[in-house]
Order: C-alpha cells, then sequence, then structure tokens
C-alpha cells in the first residue's frame, strides 16, 4: 500500500496554498508551543482556506481536554494528535467526547517504547524521535530498525527528507510520512519542497 503524507506546521496563508496546490494526504496545526504555533483563531483562519478533501490535524502537548473538543466541533480540525505525555486515562476520557480519529505520539528510544504503546486506545500511533524536553519538530531521526511487528497503523516522524524518504517508507511501512522541518527553507514551509516530497513518496512501491 503506498504510504500517505502529513506536511505538519502550517502556520501562513502562503503555506496552505503551497497544500492546495500540492494536495498532501493530511496537514498539521501545531496548537502546542512551537515556532510553527498557530492560536485557535489562526487555525479557523487557515482551515477556511485549505482546500476541503485535505483533512487537518490538531497537534497538541499535554492540553486541556475542552479546548481540543472545541477545536473538533468548531470543524477546525478533522484528526487529534497527542504528542505530549498522555496516558491511557486520558485518551479514554478524550474519545468518551470526540468522534475524530485519534493518534497518538511515541517518542522513540528503544523498542520496548514502541511495545508498551501498541495497546493504547487510539487510531493511529504517531513515532517520532526522543529528545528530551522537546516534543517533536526537531529534525532528528531515530533508529528505524527498532521498528517491528506493527499492527496499529502508524505516522513515521523525525527527521525525514527528500534523501532519506525512500529508505525511510522502504524499512519501515508506515501507514503516513509525517513531515515538517524536511520541507522548510530557513524556518518556513518551501512549496517546491513540498511538491518534490510529494512525488517523492508517491513514486515509493
Amino acid at each position: 500500500m503506498m504510504a500517505k503524507i502529513k506536511i505538519c506546521g502550517l502556520s501562513r496563508p502562503i503555506d496552505i496554498d503551497m497544500a492546495n496546490e500540492a494536495h498532501p494526504d493530511y496537514i498539521g496545526f501545531v496548537f502546542a508551543g512551537s515556532r510553527r504555533q498557530v492560536s485557535e483563531e489562526k487555525a479557523l483562519e487557515l482551515k477556511q482556506r485549505l482546500r476541503p478533501e485535505i483533512p487537518a490535524v490538531g497537534v497538541f502537548v499535554n492540553e486541556e481536554p475542552g479546548t481540543i473538543i472545541r477545536l473538533c466541533q468548531a470543524g477546525i480540525i478533522d484528526l487529534v494528535q497527542l504528542h505530549g505525555d498522555e496516558d491511557e486515562a486520558y485518551l479514554l476520557e478524550l474519545r468518551k467526547q470526540i468522534a475524530k480519529p485519534v493518534i497518538k505520539a511515541i517518542r522513540v528510544r528503544t523498542g520496548e517504547d514502541i511495545e508498551r504503546a501498541k495497546a493504547m486506545s487510539c487510531d493511529f500511533l504517531l513515532l517520532d524521535a526522543y529528545r528530551e524536553e522537546e516534543y517533536g519538530g526537531s529534525g532528528i531521526s531515530f533508529d528505524w530498525s527498532v521498528i517491528k511487528g506493527m499492527t496499529k497503523p502508524f505516522f513515521l516522524a523525525g527527521g525525514i527528507n527528500i534523501g532519506n524518504v525512500n529508505q525511510a517508507i522502504t524499512l519501515t511501512e508506515p501507514y503516513c510520512i509525517d513531515i515538517s522541518s524536511g520541507v522548510e527553507t530557513d524556518g518556513h514551509k518551501d512549496g517546491e519542497k513540498i511538491r518534490k516530497i510529494i512525488e517523492k513518496v508517491r513514486s515509493v512501491r
């Protein structure tokens, strides 16, 4: 099955225009503190500009569930990505109140981190590099060989770019490739890099 691709960290109208042209399978709005962070008001503005067939993922780190529920109900996000220390109890409580698919990010140090996460009550896992005090978007990759026996579909993130995306897909067989810094130039999304990596992902069989 061909891997899907998510372009994460869109924060400007021009980023949305690039996505509308390149047509990734998902885009991501980061509501957690980062240089790519967007407010609820900005996310609404960007979502209204986004082609309706491109689902928007909301990225959160240890957020109050009420905020996530509000964004889902407002139609600003179509999937929820939890990128912090949210546990099983948090997931179960959130899922009682929203029907949107949930992605739980795991910061991978060893294969045991992945094993522990497999039973979590989410629709997808997202496997990202572990970095102290940093929740994603670091541009750092991890040892993909620790990914084994995955039955739950997963997003693969962490240091993926045009130079290694083919290897990432071939080695790990992810449901979706998740890219942020790998399609940036000088800290901003680059339309040409977005277009090229989407073409590359869709050419891998």
